[in-house]
């Protein structure tokens, strides 16, 4: 795992699947110095659909905004924990923002459980408390680490466990693990917005650029 944005050379040409359109070739390319112009490799419609509009996907910010950004990330990932506090300071500076997350569960099963309790929250109304707090909890995020954080923000327990075993909790870590294996994403935090994409711990300033590009292109 790298601390900046991907060079050119390191997502050009990757073959992006559009959710039931069949194959399309797309690359994630540094975007030019250009205003909502076509982009030369867009990103499949179909795909961008799946990526940035399920309903049942945790969405931050301006829900209308202009420009998505999508966060893959894992609790157990140490640069995801150290992006948290750019991408809500991020959040509270961009009013025409709108941040999708999806969890992707790629350290273990401690991860598959801390994304099931994080995704039930969401039927409490306390998504964002206890993502804040499992991002700066200490140590691992494992089934005990994450009932003490979820305890923390007053989540009903028996609820939360019960919700976490829903078909559709699963069906959404399932598709969230399809969309990583089809844009080949290499790893959390992985950001895309736009046309672009970005992995590893970034700056302030790296995910501001990030979402200007993107706001250059139509989409």
């Amino acid at each position: 795992m790298t601390d900046r944005r991907p060079t050119l050379s390191a997502i050009d040409r990757r073959s992006l699947i559009a959710a039931g359109a069949g194959a399309a070739a797309v690359s994630l390319l540094p975007a030019a110095a250009s205003a909502r112009i076509p982009h030369p490799n867009p990103m499949p419609a179909e795909l961008r659909k799946a990526l940035e509009r399920n309903p049942a996907t945790p969405v931050l910010g301006n829900p209308k905004g202009d420009v998505t950004l999508t966060e893959f990330f894992d609790y157990n990932c140490p640069f995801c924990r150290k992006n948290m506090k750019d991408v809500q300071r991020l959040i509270n500076e961009d009013k025409q923002l709108r941040v999708v997350f999806r969890e992707w569960p790629v350290f273990g099963e401690g991860s598959m459980f801390a994304t099931k309790a994080s995704l039930a929250s969401l039927r409490q109304g306390k998504y964002w408390a206890f993502h804040s707090a499992m991002m700066t909890m200490t140590g691992r995020a494992e089934e005990a680490t994450v009932l003490r954080a979820a305890r923390q923000v007053g989540l009903d327990i028996d609820k939360l466990r019960a919700d976490m075993e829903k078909r559709e909790i699963l069906d959404q870590i399932y598709e969230t693990m399809d969309l990583a294996d089809t844009m080949m994403l290499t790893g959390t935090p992985s950001f895309i917005a736009g046309h672009e994409a970005a992995f590893g711990k970034l700056s302030l300033s790296d995910l501001k650029s990030l979402v200007a590009d993107a706001r250059k292109y139509e989409v």
